[in-house]
Parts: C-alpha cells; structure tokens; sequence
C-alpha cells in the first residue's frame, strides 16, 4: 500500500456474543495470525451460557458481564504478545467490531479511571468499580416491549420512527434499552456519566479515554437522525433526560478514535504511534471484510443470529429492515434483515432428526431434492413441503410454556423481529406444485414431516424468507452475487477480518488527509490478499423456480401473521 511501510501490520479485534477473536493482516492483506477467546469455556468464573446470563426473574432479559470483555482482551493480547509469528511492534493500527445495540454504563469519575491505568496490573483489577451496572444489555435482550412502544409512539408511529433514524424501535436496540434502565433504575442512570455501545467501549479501552460513538453502530440505538449523521433532539427526549451528554460525539467509521493509551505501550509493547480506529459493528465489519461494494452484492451471515446484508445508495428506511451509514463509504448505505433464530434452530432440527450429527445433517440435505419435491405416482401431483419452523429462549410470551425447555414459535423477521407470532410449527404441503406457476395449487397444513424432509424445509425455508423480506426492502432479487459468512459456513470469521482491514483503511484516509475509497487497498489484486472469494456454486435453473415459491411462502406467512400474530 502507498504511503504504508511494507512491514506494517493491522490488528482486527472482534467481541462477538460468545468470543473475542483478533486477526492480524499484513501491509498485503494476508493473515499473519489469529486468536481467539471463548468467553464459557476461558472465562467459566463468569458463568455465562453461550456469552449472556438470562434472568431468571425478568422475562426477556439478557445481558453479559462487562468484565468479562475486558479480562479477554488482557488475555487475548497477551496471547498475541507472545506468539513467534507476530512482532507487535509493527501494528500500526487496531480497529474492531463488536455485537450490535449493547450498551455499557460508565460510573461517574470512570474518565479518571480510563486516563490513568496502571501497566504493571492487569486491566480487569483497574475496572472492577467503573461501571454503574456491572451486566450490560446485549442485542438478545427482549425485555424493552414497553419502552419500544412509547418511543415510536412519541416520534409519530414505527414508520416516522424508521424515516428518521433507519429502523422502528426494536427490543434490542439501545435506546428503548437506555430508557428502561432510566425507568426502571433512576439510581443507575443517574450514577452514569458515559453510555457507550459495545464497540466505542472497547475503543475506550484501547484509547485511555471516552471514544465516540460511530456512525454505522450509531444508527442502530434509535437514537440517531440517519440523514444527518447527527443525534436527533426528537428521539434523545423521548428516551431519557440528558441524554446526548452521556452519549458523547459521533464520529464516521474511518476516523481516528486515538493514539494506543501508554498502558498497551509498557504491558504489551504496542508501537506508541499505534493508531485506534473507531470501532463499529460486527455486521458494519462484515460487509468490509466481505468486500461487498456494488448494490448487486448480498451477504448471508450464518450464525447465532442469521443476517442478510447488502449495499444501497438510496435512503428509504421503512418497516421491513434496517438502514445504517455504510461503514466504508460517506455517502451510501447499508440494509440488513436480522432473524434472531438462526443456529439455535438449526442446532436443534440437527439434534431431533439428525442424530446431533452435522454430517447426517448435511447428508439428509443433499438427499432431498430442491424444493422439496416428491412425485406421487398415484395421484400424479408434486408435493413440495415447506416449514416455518423458529426457535428462541425467553420470548416476551415465555409465560405460555414457562415448563418447558425450548419455546417453538413461527417468527419471522423483518429486521429486529417485526412479525410475533404464537408458539409452534407449520408445515404445508403443496400439491400441484410444479415450481413454475401457482395454478391449481393445493395447500395443506401437516404435522409432520420425515427427518429428511424436515432439515430440507427448515433450511430452504430460512433462505426463502430472506429472500421474500430483502425484495420488500427493495434490494436487487435475485442478486449477482451471494456470499456466505459466520460460523456456519465455510468463511467463519469476516467480522475480525473486516476490523483488520478497517484499521488500514483507517490509516490510509489518515495519510491521505481525508476520505479514499476502501477499494483502493485491494483493487486489482483481490485474489492474492485474505479477502478473495471462490465460486462455490453457480446459479441454475433452479433459481427461477423458486420465486413462485417465495411468493406463495411470503402468502402463507402473511395469513399467520393476521391469525396468529401482531405487527
């Protein structure tokens, strides 16, 4: 890269729901090295299941241990300070990514704290004291139904709420987050003099000071005017008083957040030139690690959660996903439908019909035919079976199978969960269906499938919707290209990687004086750094036989959605 020496490197760091990963790239975006952290397994003292505690007594909530982040990452740089592939010394530059809407609440007097940390101790002694609430909401929490209500109520409806800051108010986002702390805990808000998300906390740690928050992760809190970049006075007063105060600045994804605080210089040997690039969110990362640049372009990040995301230049938020800044380009944006029930419902279809075995699993998949088709000779019809099948721990209703394990409900998403529908499965069967046209087709609804047909319907059924949904949200369906992310398939970690290319993009725009296309980094050369993508699968002609698929499933989820659920 111009302007960068050849033997500079670019720390990614990534605080994902269950783990904090790093990966290191070097000055030719190739892996130098990558560590990771499992917060159950390397932090058991925590007690967390998958990341989060869950709340025995407040349905819905859900939250993880704010030291737990910060004991990782001691121990996940001095795991990098240790290993023989990498010199410290020539990171020039760290970014990150971390879980989207979580928030953490600074104590008052934590700036003294920040700016002061003692190298020769480790950093989860120096925190102990620092934060109003030791248990930080995460974007799993589901207990802010009343406080969502309330804000899109005082912004003039979900619609007006989604115009001005790129979604409705969703459980999980920070703002009706922040107003239920303020209304449920006046003491806790009070005590706090600095929100941060999860992103611009670990900033802050890195930095030895309050970073800002940035624009891509901003607009997921509520909070933020999606146009402007700037925090918008309406949706501030309808979540809590003195808001903006304890939220800091905005700043965009690219910029600076610091110089490396003198702590990481004396405990790890960090470069005391070490830039901080603002942090954002792990799916704002994703796109950048995924190098998704043209509004053709889809991403599908499978895992806890699954997400679809692409790239738009218009402005048009409304009901069916969310709009965020793009985190690499000033003047585009990113759309992303999110679908809370993702692994877990998958891990579960693998467990109750496929022998708790990933390869029976994906066996039963390649044995059945797409769409599900099975020819009854003697009736001479197709039947093709599909499922809306969802599963999700402590939803708002837990109280209609507080007995039970899991909690099995049919709930799609429309970005942050816009549909709710009541516990339960629905299969349907269609007959007469030949992929091509919905004349003369029959559906009915069955109660069971056999364990082949099942991990097929759950499965094309996940796919299907994404598909439905993103074409609501206007992007190009069927898109040129799909590629595939997150712990389900075979590119795990884009997130980390994304964060690592971030800290050089970062550096680049710093070295240049202002704003240069990410692009720029890897234009011309792509296959030869860390982020080229192989060709797994070309489209076929099964492509186009399932729209009328799409169509008829979007049909049958509308009819649930008026039977059963509420928007």
């Amino acid at each position: 890269m111009e302007d960068i020496p050849d033997d500079s490197l670019f720390l990614g760091l990534d605080n994902s729901t269950q783990s904090l990963k790093a990966t290191v790239l070097d000055s030719s975006l190739n892996i130098v090295c990558t560590e990771i952290i499992n917060f159950d397994t390397e932090l058991p003292h925590y007690k967390t299941k998958g990341g989060v505690h869950r709340d025995p007594f407040i349905s819905g909530r859900i939250t993880s241990p704010t030291l737990m982040w910060i004991e990782a990452l001691d121990v996940i740089l001095l795991r990098l300070q240790t290993s023989p592939k990498l010199d410290i010394d020539k990171i020039v530059a760290v970014s990150g990514s971390a879980q989207q809407h979580g928030s953490v609440y600074w104590k008052k007097g934590s700036l003294g704290i920040l700016s002061y940390l003692d190298s020769k101790k480790p950093l989860v002694e120096q925190f102990e004291n620092a934060f109003s609430t030791k248990d930080s909401p995460i974007w799993m929490d589901n207990s802010t139904t009343e406080q969502c209500e309330a804000i899109e109520k005082a912004l003039g409806g979900a619609l007006e709420l989604a115009k001005l800051t790129g979604s409705r108010a969703h459980e999980r986002c920070t703002g009706p987050q922040i107003r239920r702390i303020y209304e449920t805990c006046p003491q806790v808000y009070h005590n706090t003099e600095r929100i941060s998300l999860v992103s611009s906390f670990m900033a802050c740690i890195l930095i030895g000071g309050y970073a800002c928050i940035d624009h891509t992760d901003g607009a997921g809190m509520n909070l933020m005017d999606i146009k402007e970049r700037a925090w918008s006075n309406l949706a501030l007063e309808a979540t809590a008083p003195g808001l903006e105060d304890k939220l800091g600045n905005l700043a965009p994804a690219h910029a600076i957040a610091g110089l490396i605080a003198p702590y990481f210089v004396e405990r790890f040997q960090f470069n005391k030139d070490c830039l901080v690039i603002q942090w954002s969110g792990d799916n704002p990362n994703s796109l950048a690690g995924l190098t998704l640049n043209t509004p053709g372009d889809l991403a599908i990040s499978l895992g806890t959660s699954d997400t679809v995301f692409g790239i738009t230049m218009n402005h048009s938020p409304n009901l069916e996903g969310n709009f965020f800044p793009n985190p690499v380009d000033k003047e585009g944006y990113m759309v992303m439908l999110v679908y809370k029930n993702g692994s877990l419902t998958r891990e579960d279809i693998r467990d109750r019909c496929a022998e708790r075995s990933w390869e029976v699993f994906n066996h039963f998949l390649q044995q059945t035919p797409p769409l599900n088709f099975i020819f009854q000779v003697e009736r001479s019809v197709f039947i093709t079976r599909i499922m809306k099948y969802y599963l999700l721990y402590q939803v708002r209703w837990s109280s209609l199978s507080d007995n039970l394990d899991y909690i099995f409900f049919c709930r799609q998403l429309e970005q942050w969960m816009l549909i709710h529908l009541l516990v339960g499965f629905h299969r349907y069967a269609l007959e007469d269906f030949d992929g091509k046209t919905l004349d003369r087709l029959v559906e009915h609804e069955v109660k069971n499938f056999d364990p082949p047909s099942e991990v097929r319907a759950l499965v094309e059924g996940q796919f299907v919707s994404m598909r439905g949904h993103i074409e609501k949200c206007g992007m190009l369906s069927p898109p040129e290209r799909i590629i595939a992310t997150g712990g389900a398939s075979a590119n795990h970690d884009s997130a980390s990687l994304g964060a690592a290319l971030r800290a050089a993009h970062g550096l680049l725009c710093y070295t240049k004086g202002g704003f240069v296309p990410i692009s720029g980094l890897y234009i011309d050369k792509l296959e030869k750094t860390a982020l080229g993508c192989k060709l797994a699968v070309a489209s076929n002609h099964t492509a186009a036989n399932y729209a009328s698929f799409v169509k008829k499933r979007m049909e049958i989820e509308n009819r649930l959605v008026e039977t059963l659920g509420r928007r």
